[in-house]
């Protein structure tokens, strides 16, 4: 497999290159993907991103037209999540939003902004628990949902002068709540899927493989939403220690993985997995390949395109996001007067 594509009538084509050798060049107004099996010529009307794998290559051409189209070149590692990136000088440039977000990460309100975000991460966690009980389950779901309410509950507790005073406490609680979510959700997918406990970087078995590859992609999301926006993703809140990583991508990303381990445990439940869609190296690390990546993310590309209904707004889920981060943005203006 050489590129994927995901696209519908508006700019959100995806364009991962992702074979070895192949080229993204410029040619005339487009783009043209080059193999050892010939070329495809790529109109870039709807392109989105553009995501290259190790051993791509893109030339200067190819770069300077997407700069001049506003469309985001990530390089990203084996596991999808990004590396680099490129974009348009006029993304990230305004100062106020960087100033007062300096601020705010200093200030009371940020302590209740990252409660927020761990709560609803946890809600949608219970949410999705939900939404794969059968009758089968149903006394397993009862108690791990009321598990999952107590720790919400301690969360809303936590309080102090400063946002330091809690992080811990906080990470506690946040990684606690997982365990008892994903034990949850192993009931719902064929046991050779299940695992005892989340593996990352790298994964330790399929599943957790498939989910850091889906995490990976919408790391690249929140990221390139935040800094369309003007914010700076390396200035974090509950992440902010995170050496040269997009820490408040790392923070926002909680409130969005849900859609990750929907498609991700969905596909499980449909036993799709085959012996060629991933590799085990020497060390046990799992790494997905062609077919289940060309898998995957199409159905990300579908999931996130779909129209669904917050707080009375009806747009996409990669429309979601990306007023998420303009309204942090405008929180974020008010600690600059």
């Amino acid at each position: 497999m050489t590129c994927i594509f995901a696209k519908d009538n508006k700019k959100n084509m995806d364009l991962i290159i992702n074979t070895f050798g192949t080229s993204l060049n410029r040619d005339n107004e487009g783009f043209v993907v080059k193999t050892k099996d010939g070329k495809k010529k790529v109109p870039l009307q709807h392109i989105r991103s553009i995501q290259l794998h190790k051993g791509t290559l893109i030339t200067s051409d190819a770069v300077l037209l997407a700069i001049e189209n506003e469309i985001e070149v990530l390089f990203v590692d084996k596991s999808g999540f990004p590396l680099a990136r490129l974009w348009s000088p006029q993304y990230g440039s305004v100062s106020t939003i960087r100033k007062g977000q300096l601020v705010f990460t200093q200030t009371h309100d940020s302590i209740d902004w990252i409660k927020d975000i761990i709560i609803c991460k946890i809600e949608n966690q219970q949410a999705l628990i939900l939404s794969f009980n059968t009758s089968d389950t149903s006394n397993m779901v009862h108690k791990e949902i009321e598990r999952l309410d107590k720790y919400i509950e301690k969360i809303k507790q936590l309080d102090g002068e400063q946002l330091r005073d809690i992080i811990p406490f906080l990470r506690g609680f946040e990684g606690a709540a997982s365990k008892v979510y994903f034990k949850a959700m192993n009931n719902f997918i064929p046991i050779t899927y299940r695992f005892e406990e989340r593996s990352q970087h790298p994964a330790t078995d399929i599943t957790n493989a498939l989910l850091n590859y889906g995490y990976g992609i919408l790391y690249g999301k929140i990221e390139g939403a935040l800094i369309e926006a003007g914010i700076d993703p390396y200035i974090g809140i509950m992440h902010s220690d995170s050496y040269r990583r997009p820490s408040l991508a790392f923070d926002v990303i909680e409130k969005y993985r849900v859609w990750i381990d929907y498609i991700v445990y969905s596909l499980l439940r449909q036993d799709f997995v085959t012996d060629d869609m991933y590799t085990v190296d020497s060390t046990g690390a799992v790494w997905i390949e062609g077919l289940a990546k060309r898998i995957l993310i199409q159905s990300i590309n579908d999931y996130f395109e779909e129209v669904i209904t917050i707080k009375g707004l009806s747009r996409s889920r990669n429309t979601h996001i990306q007023l998420f981060a303009q309204s942090i943005a405008q929180i974020f203006k008010k600690y600059n007067q």
